[in-house]
């Protein structure tokens, strides 16, 4: 076999030699790197598209909309401090649209009043089918246009029938395909009991075309008018507000809204809030918070998948020095320099690692796809920062781990190579 000893193409041929040689032996060294690449691209292609899912969840409500409540909203359990706090009022909310003169609109919404949360039982009844997992609350007429609501079928809720506090619901669509099966569009002007009284079906509300794993929260909402709520369940004084600024002013109105509710619920100068304001980038940054966690955990556990590959492929490289001892000493009795033999044994362990990357890659692309067709409300997709990160990190782990047995080989005396059996 003709040996060169000054050009890095015939060096990696030299390597990629090698590694064919040993193919089994390859593949196992290097499954730590597969596993690892594997890891790290599949979970940030499955949080890059939970991420996509609630960006467009958030932005399909409305990307100027602020909203307000006593407690802070989000995930996490809430200190005694804020459950001690005053609920908002609908005062409020006159104040907040009287007042603030970067607001377009305000609305009110009493949420969850249903049976978890007090004495209204919001289980649905019609002719012996039920729906049990309503999510009750009371909204005003302007609520549908300020969340972009979108009605199938019938109408929503209007000022006549805040006013009156008609018995009127409008309805998503796991509620409806629960009690009416097969009859899904004709549920408007259906009867059906509530908390011992009957409510007529006015609407239905179109599915969105975003959701988590298919599903929105609001497939599973129940509206009924803001003054029935307050007069079906009394005891819950919760009020949240939506508020939609006006364009190209959501920061300042932000700071106006906060100015407004810190005068009338008393809070003074250096105290912090004594209620939540949030904006759409305030939900989707702290949803951020939450996949960098699990993305820290899921590169913890690549890291330990790499160390293990890197631990293999240097033990396989010292494996290699010994045995290719003789061959060592040729090069370096035909005057190949110390460089040249660390250049063949760096390139073999990186080649080693690369493969193994780009077959990590390869798997992970697969996976990816898999969960696609499993599960396609989710849109992952692998990122190709990640694709790339893979193949340069597994690049570095050969590098890194190369260099002790490229070192030892390169110190090796020829006359002492020479001479092993």
């Amino acid at each position: 076999m003709k040996i060169s000893t000054s050009i890095p193409i015939e060096v990696l041929r030299m390597a990629l030699d090698s590694i064919r040689s040993h193919k089994l032996r390859s593949f196992l060294t290097i499954f730590g790197i597969v596993v690892g690449v594997i890891t790290a691209i599949v979970v940030a292609s499955i949080l890059t598209g939970m991420r996509q899912s609630i960006v467009s969840i958030v932005e399909e409500y409305g990307t100027n909309n602020i909203y307000a409540y006593h407690l802070s909203t989000g995930i996490g359990p809430r200190n005694r401090d804020e459950r001690n706090r005053k609920p908002l009022t609908e005062s409020d909310v006159e104040a907040v649209l009287a007042q603030g003169s970067l607001i377009e609109d305000v609305t009110a919404i009493a949420p969850n009043i249903g049976s978890f949360n007090g004495s209204f039982d919001d289980n649905l009844v019609y002719e012996g089918k039920n729906y049990r997992w309503a999510l009750t609350d009371g909204v005003m007429p302007n609520y549908a246009a300020m969340t972009n609501v979108v009605i199938r079928s019938g109408r929503f809720i209007t000022e006549a029938d805040n006013e009156q506090r008609r018995n009127v619901l409008v309805m998503g669509v796991n509620a409806v395909e629960a009690l009416f099966p097969g009859e899904e569009d004709e549920a408007v002007g259906k009867v059906v009991r509530m908390n011992g009284a009957t409510w007529e079906v006015i609407g239905v509300i179109e599915k969105r075309k975003a959701g988590f794993f298919g599903e929105n929260e609001e497939d599973r909402k129940v509206f009924l008018p803001f003054r029935t709520a307050r007069k079906v369940a009394p005891e819950r004084e919760e009020l949240r507000m939506v508020i939609q600024a006006k364009q190209g002013q959501l920061n300042d109105a932000v700071q106006e809204i906060e100015g407004i509710l810190r005068q009338r619920r008393g809070v003074k100068f250096g105290e912090p809030n004594n209620f939540d304001v949030k904006t759409a980038d305030n939900f989707i940054a702290q949803f951020d918070g939450i996949i960098g966690g699990v993305g820290l955990a899921a590169i913890a556990i690549s890291c330990l998948g790499l160390l293990v590959g890197g631990i293999g492929v240097m033990n396989i490289m010292l494996v290699s020095v010994t045995e290719r001892t003789k061959e060592i000493g040729i090069r370096k009795a035909i005057g190949a320099t110390r460089g040249a033999i660390v250049l063949q044994f760096l390139l073999e362990a990186m080649t080693l690692t690369f493969i193994g990357g780009v077959l990590g890659v390869a798997i992970a692309m697969m996976i990816s796809n898999l969960i696609i067709l499993l599960l396609p409300s989710l849109p992952a997709q692998v990122p190709l920062w990640a694709v790339i990160t893979g193949l340069v990190v597994s690049v570095g782990v050969g590098l890194i781990f190369g260099v002790l047995p490229a070192r030892k080989a390169a110190r090796l005396d020829p006359i002492d190579c020479l001479r092993y059996e």
